[in-house]
């Protein structure tokens, strides 16, 4: 997918019954994951006046949602319909994983279903996105 902010918009919903230092790490995965996965997402780096580089950022809003875990399912599952959508799941076998190894040998050995989701970054069309998350609450 190649992001064009005119036409698409960007959500992560995030688990209303994660903590604070879970849900910013389910969040922040999923940032750098949309960050390497969606082409122009991204803006190039900039630089001040005097000469200091900041590196580029995200080219529109990105509001965080909450929902109940339920309704996350329901989102990857619809999400996942549309080819349109780009769709970023992140699971409670992931934030249980030492290693990067742990989490392919165990997300290999699990079926979809079955694993927790604990909040989930899309991607897509801006009416679509605001369809499916459009009233959900953001994260405070």
């Amino acid at each position: 997918m190649k992001f064009d902010a005119a036409i698409h918009k960007c959500v992560i919903v995030v688990d209303k019954a994660l903590g604070l230092g879970h849900a910013a790490n389910a969040i922040s995965v999923i940032g750098v994951s949309f960050g390497g996965a969606i082409e122009g997402l991204v803006g190039p780096d900039l630089h001040s006046r005097d000469g200091i580089n900041y590196p580029g950022v995200i080219y529109a809003p990105l509001p965080i949602l909450v929902s109940d875990n339920a309704l996350l399912h329901s989102l990857q599952e619809k999400a996942l319909a549309d080819e349109g959508v780009h769709v970023m799941p992140f699971s409670a076998l992931a934030q249980s994983c030492k290693t990067y190894e742990e989490y392919e040998s165990r997300i290999a050995e699990a079926d979809s279903p079955a694993i927790e989701l604990v909040a989930i970054g899309l991607v897509g069309p801006k009416k679509l996105i605001s369809k499916l998350t459009g009233n959900l609450a953001l994260f405070k």
